[in-house]
């Protein structure tokens, strides 16, 4: 039995990890500067902080064996907010590790550090482009994690394909929206291309190996995704078809949608943020050989599983967060002038 810390336990990743560890009898510590409001929070113990604050993250690390860090500011914060978090918040992580001994560091970084990339599959050791300041900062934290190794610290870095599963809202929540309302839905693109995303139990499976096996394993850095994907018109037309109201997806042109959201960003009305609609109608796939080999990971679930378990998760819980909004994937995101075009589907 082992002491975790998991930064971002309120989060959608962070209460998956946090059941998962709780499920194979660990102690379990939660950082987050958002309210811990689910039912675990009695088994728990759970810290009101913000990694950016070095003192609360020192107290933090007291008794702690293994971190896992998830915390971070997603794409739809400000500049400001996600270098502070995402960089400054990650060093203060690691500082901590190091100063109080704790015996490994597992970080959540993310593919979104390959930008848009020319080739596919993408493996850990081709060149990473941050598209935006989300995946600018994301290069910038491995960087951290990097200094850290070098320090003797073991850090395993994982980067996870888009993720989904039960508590996962965001960008998806728009989605699920018109499939429950009996609608179309629009894709950038002619939906043929291959996207990967990711079940988040399997990545808690990822994050788990990283936490348990050789250190001279897993110090080192690692993608993960689903195994079995098609394309991502057929991926998604799985939750329409199970939706049942024989709705399709409906592609067009990429350039004009691309060029029209950015137009909508500038004036603030879009759901959706640079990275999403840049790479919506591309090839978007990792390899996940190495975690394979290495790490022994076996994904349980394809991509079809994963937004279908996803998907009646959100019908199911509806009710709990229909009228709420914001910007991380715990609550919908606002779908902008997306709500207008949603009458016309």
């Amino acid at each position: 039995m082992s002491k975790y810390l998991i930064t971002g336990g309120s989060g959608f990743l962070g209460i998956n990890l946090i059941r998962y560890l709780l499920a194979r009898g660990h102690k379990v510590r939660s950082l987050d500067f958002a309210p811990f409001d689910y039912p675990e929070k009695s088994s728990i113990d759970v810290v009101l902080g913000d990694i950016r604050d070095k003192g609360v993250v020192e107290k933090c690390m007291d008794g702690i064996e293994i971190v896992v860090h998830t915390a971070a500011a997603l794409p739809l914060y400000d500049k400001e907010a996600i270098f502070s978090t995402d960089v400054n918040g990650t060093r203060n992580i690691l500082q901590a590790a190091l100063n109080q001994g704790v015996d490994r560091v597992v970080h959540i970084s993310s593919t979104a550090v390959y930008g848009i990339p020319d080739h596919h599959p993408l493996c850990e050791d081709d060149k990473l482009v941050g598209v935006g300041y989300y995946g600018q900062a994301k290069i910038q934290a491995e960087e951290v994690c990097k200094e850290f190794q070098k320090k003797g610290m073991c850090v395993s870095i994982i980067r996870p394909k888009s993720f989904v599963g039960p508590e996962r809202l965001g960008v998806f929540a728009l989605f699920y929206d018109w499939a429950k309302d009996g609608k179309n839905f629009p894709m950038i693109g002619d939906g043929k291309n291959r996207y990967q995303l990711l079940d988040v139990e399997d990545l808690c499976q990822a994050v788990y190996l990283c936490a348990t096996q050789d250190k001279n394993i897993v110090n080192d850095t690692f993608n993960i995704g689903a195994k079995d994907f098609t394309t991502m018109g057929e991926d998604y037309q799985a939750v329409l078809d199970v939706a049942g109201f024989g709705k399709k997806i409906v592609g067009f042109p990429a350039q004009p949608m691309i060029l029209t959201l950015r137009f909508l960003e500038l004036l603030h009305i879009s759901p959706l943020y640079k990275w999403v609609y840049e790479t919506a109608s591309k090839d978007s796939f990792v390899s996940t050989e190495k975690a394979e080999k290495l790490l022994n990971f076996k994904p349980k679930h394809s991509n079809k599983q994963a937004l279908i378990r996803n998907y009646y998760w959100y019908i199911n819980n509806l009710n709990s967060f229909k009228d709420q909004s914001g910007v991380s994937h715990r609550v919908p995101w606002k779908q902008g002038v997306l709500k207008v075009a949603k009458i016309f589907f």
